[in-house]
């Protein structure tokens, strides 16, 4: 094998990693939740596991406790036990805060297939359900991977107005920043591009409130029953795919005909 297919498979197992859940770190807790290989990994790890010169210190806490047991799944989780938030970060969201239908997302700024669901399906999603009013759109941080936390933490530290702006950068330039090793500057050559000076990045990762918040964040997911990313909640049911605009129309539009029919009236 030459070095530039090697150098490719390495790619692309650091972008699926970002998506299934694997991760090259050991330090995994034992009662993660079925199917979840190594989300616990990464970007919860401690600093000593990440090592490196350009690693944040402490960015996401310490290694789970095995001593504390499996982690607890609620196995039919209501919308009240979904919509729990924390108050440490805010929860970021596109839409009337009264429309009909909440879609959620969970996802991981390394995964291929949430990059995919951005580019191929949330703008036709977003003109057609979200800036009409009739779906209320959040986005969950859920990373996978030490490169992905640290990109979180940057993301998270972007103005409310620019996340999504932010977000988008990251999906679209993935191959750019996304890699095995724990890299700051490439993650940095992205954020700038929304107005972040090095500063104000390099302090993002002293932030243990927001850093708290984002951990909290992906440990309710994974109560909640999310494994991997893209997951969503589309009006309270866990949908474990990438979604298409078929399925969307599927699920969406049967809640919304009684509405619709109402207002004909």
């Amino acid at each position: 094998m030459n070095a530039r297919a090697l150098a490719m498979m390495t790619a692309l197992a650091a972008l699926l990693a970002g998506c299934s859940g694997n991760s090259e770190l050991p330090n995994l807790s034992p009662g993660a939740a079925s199917g979840e290989t190594g989300a616990t990994a990464g970007a919860f790890s401690s600093a000593a596991s990440e090592g490196g010169a350009d690693s944040p210190m402490r960015a996401f806490g310490e290694i789970p406790d095995p001593t504390q047991g499996a982690r607890q799944v609620i196995p039919n989780p209501t919308v009240a036990e979904i919509m729990e938030t924390t108050a440490a970060i805010p929860e970021m969201a596109l839409g009337r805060a009264d429309a009909p239908v909440t879609i959620i997302q969970y996802q991981s700024l390394t995964c291929p297939h949430c990059r995919a669901f951005h580019r191929d399906v949330f703008p036709e999603f977003k003109r057609t359900y979200v800036d009409t009013g009739r779906v209320r759109f959040i986005m969950r941080e859920f990373p996978i991977g030490k490169q992905s936390g640290n990109a979180t933490i940057a993301l998270r530290c972007a103005p409310p107005d620019k996340y999504f702006t932010l977000y988008g950068k990251f999906m679209e330039q993935q191959a750019s920043w996304v890699s095995q090793e724990v890299r700051l500057d490439p993650i940095f050559a992205v954020a700038k591009q929304v107005g972040m000076t090095r500063a104000q990045f390099d302090s993002c990762f002293q932030n243990q409130a927001m850093i708290d918040g984002l951990k909290w964040v992906k440990d309710r997911g994974r109560t909640l029953g999310i494994i991997g990313t893209p997951n969503f909640f589309v009006a309270g049911k866990l949908v474990k795919k990438t979604l298409t605009m078929s399925d969307i129309r599927a699920m969406v539009d049967p809640l919304l005909a009684p509405r619709a029919a109402a207002a004909a009236q």
